[in-house]
């Protein structure tokens, strides 16, 4: 059996009867104090999030963890929905699972889905995808002193800052971390 030392983020954890995955975990050390280990659980079961403090040599158990690569299909509603390609049988997301990572889901787009006891926990981007310009203003002659950018929005509903030579219509590459624009597809 693992400590609370051993926590880290995106493990999953048997907690209080329920199974749990770590959103954010910090150890501290207050003065005279003994040190402890601060964590943030979200339920699979009720998808609820909560605080809690850990005595750093407390026991916990972890949960096996599975990830697989699937390929994005197509927005139901609210609901995201995405193939395993070897199998290909289907997973339905919720929006809140699939939180900012809808600005740069593509259909057949790949992602790494990660499951543990057959729920979808949380969803991963590449580092970086490549999008199409949707709409793109005409740079204005003479803008070209220095490194001058302009917004374009792209297939996915975002806006990037890009250079004046990008037009509509074409594909870029974006950092799926920073959001920032890479170079021409």
């Amino acid at each position: 059996m693992a400590t609370a030392n051993d926590l880290r983020r995106g493990m999953a954890i048997s907690y209080n009867g329920d199974i749990c995955v770590v959103l954010d975990m910090q150890h501290r050390t207050p003065g005279n104090l003994r040190a402890f280990v601060q964590a943030t659980l979200r339920s699979i079961r009720t998808g609820k999030s909560s605080d809690v403090r850990f005595s750093s040599t407390e026991r916990i158990e972890p949960v096996p963890m599975i990830t697989k690569r699937m390929e994005y299909s197509y927005k139901d509603g609210e609901d995201y929905v995405f193939t395993d390609p070897e199998t290909y049988e289907t997973v339905t997301l919720a929006a809140e699972l699939v939180g900012d990572t809808k600005n740069y889901l593509v259909e057949n787009g790949q992602v790494t889905v990660t499951f543990v006891e057959e729920k979808a926990v949380s969803i991963e981007l590449p580092s970086s995808v490549v999008l199409t310009v949707s709409d793109a203003p005409e740079g204005i002659r003479g803008d070209s002193s220095n490194n001058v950018q302009k917004p374009v929005t792209l297939e996915t509903g975002i806006t990037v800052q890009v250079p004046l030579f990008i037009k509509t219509g074409e594909q870029i590459k974006v950092d799926t971390r920073t959001g920032k624009y890479m170079e021409r597809a």
